[in-house]
């Protein structure tokens, strides 16, 4: 697929690497942006193809660092074309795919698979994140550095916590070496053993096994210890209550190397929105209490919490619609990180361009992209974007291979019109 030299009219350009947001215009050529003017354009050449934006806002492609698919192993769940088609629909132009899958994405030859199979699709980038250990089973430390020089961008076991500490730390000293992040969930795992919520009176009353939150707590004091003894860069996966901002507030004020995420869906939701035994509410870490939301809100606005992540983790039909407790966790989220995003824009609690900042330039720069920006000779990764643009979020027409959207049935307002990818129109 070739990229056709492009000019974007009539625009509002948000930018959050260069701090501009107003009107202008851009120039696509030869896969990387030529030109960005405030202001109207000027003289177009004549072999430009020209998109009239309509005055709706022109953004950097979106970056979303945590990615589920089932590719390899559990294709039913998931491939990576029906992921990057998914991202492409939602203005996602960069995914960072997670390395527990089947086999698990722990040495160089799986690393290489995955890049090969995203040319081979040529929609948007895909990027694999190695396992931080053998089979992300804990125990043994991962070839960190050949994955490394095979092209993964960080280290991570997903969504199982390394509990024995020397492994953590060597893993941690070993990729600071290499100035490359370490992502881990912060949870006890025997604290959270079998619990499918949060601990608390809703929890309680419908006798929902559940898990306290100082178990984030807990393990988020360790790690912050290891990474500040190890000088490595610990990326917090998916931070969800205020117990824990503040030990990751005082991490950071000793000058810990620590940055953290939090999933769309930690934003939007509250424990409440499991309702009556919502499997498509079931997540991992759980929804928590309405008082953490808005916790997580003000952390992100502050910068305490750095990036925003889709939490993207696809579950079919046989695997939700079960018991509330045997139900996988898990929610889709490629086509809904934006829109669901946006509702903090709408709702005034963060400006927009700050709002994009966490899905673009911040986690671009975290893992060392050139991504996340619209700037002359920065790759032609663009979404234009109608802000108000009403949605009812129908999981059925969602284009992931899975359906379990804990959005489902949800009003939001905003939609990617148009999503390119090096220059090539991917989507609209």
């Amino acid at each position: 697929m070739t990229s056709q030299p492009t000019a974007f009219i009539n625009v509002r350009i948000v930018d959050p690497a260069s701090g501009y947001d107003g009107p202008g215009g851009v120039v696509v050529r030869g896969g990387v942006i030529a030109e960005v003017r405030k202001g109207a354009l000027g003289d177009l050449s004549d072999d430009l193809k020209v998109i009239d934006g309509g005055g709706h806002v022109l953004i950097p492609g979106l970056v979303d660092l945590r990615v589920k698919t089932g590719e390899p192993g559990s294709e039913t769940k998931e491939t990576l074309k029906s992921a990057s088609r998914a991202a492409a629909a939602g203005g996602v132009t960069s995914i960072v795919v997670q390395p527990d899958t089947d086999p698990a994405v722990d040495e160089p030859a799986v690393v290489d698979f995955i890049l090969r199979r995203a040319r081979d699709i040529e929609l948007v980038h895909v990027y694999p994140a190695g396992a931080a250990t053998k089979g992300c089973r804990g125990e043994q430390m991962a070839e960190i550095g050949l994955m490394h020089d095979a092209g993964a961008v960080y280290i991570t076991d997903a969504d199982s916590p390394i509990v024995d500490s020397k492994t953590f730390r060597r893993v941690l000293t070993y990729a600071s070496g290499f100035d490359m992040v370490v992502a881990h969930r912060p949870v006890d795992p025997w604290l959270a053993k079998g619990s499918s919520a949060t601990a608390g009176e809703f929890a309680g009353r419908f006798g929902i096994p559940s898990v306290p939150v100082v178990a984030e707590r807990i393990m988020l004091e360790r790690d912050l210890a290891l990474a500040e003894l190890s000088k490595a860069r610990l990326l917090v996966d998916q931070i969800t209550c205020a117990d824990a901002l503040e030990s990751l507030e005082r991490g950071k004020a000793k000058g810990i190397r620590a940055f953290a995420s939090c999933s769309i869906n930690h934003l939007t939701f509250n424990e409440l929105d499991i309702g009556a035994w919502r499997t498509f509410a079931k997540l991992d870490p759980p929804l928590r209490k309405e008082a953490d939301r808005q916790a997580l809100i003000d952390a992100l606005a502050s910068g305490l919490v750095d990036i925003v992540v889709s939490a993207h983790a696809p579950a079919p039909a046989e695997d939700k619609r079960l018991p509330f407790n045997l139900a996988a966790p898990g929610s889709v989220g490629l086509e809904t990180l934006l829109p669901g995003l946006l509702t903090l824009h709408h709702e005034g609690r963060i400006p927009l361009i700050d709002l994009i900042a966490t899905v673009t330039v911040k986690p671009a720069e975290l893992i060392g992209l050139k991504a996340g920006r619209i700037a002359k000779g920065a790759p032609a990764d663009l979404v234009l974007v109608d802000l108000n643009a009403p949605r009812l979020i129908d999981a059925d027409k969602l284009l992931s291979k899975s359906k379990n959207s804990a959005f489902d049935g949800r009003r939001l307002q905003g939609r990617a019109l148009k999503t390119m990818v090096d220059g090539r129109v991917v989507f609209g």
